[in-house]
């Protein structure tokens, strides 16, 4: 199971790692997300694996 805390547009500005920035948030919240590319629909996702539902925010 994963849960996805949020999706970002792979062409954003250059420079701008928004994606980056959600995942070392909830990383500093002690969730362990992790940034994946979604090819089918050509965005980042910031996902955490094996996450309880219930303790992620919804995306």
């Amino acid at each position: 199971m994963r849960t996805v805390l949020g999706r970002f547009p792979a062409g954003g500005p250059r420079g701008s790692w928004p994606a980056e920035e959600l995942a070392h948030a909830a990383r500093e919240e002690g969730q362990q997300a992790e940034v994946v590319m979604d090819i089918a629909t050509d965005m980042f996702l910031v996902i955490v694996r094996g996450a309880d539902t219930a303790a992620a925010a919804p995306a």
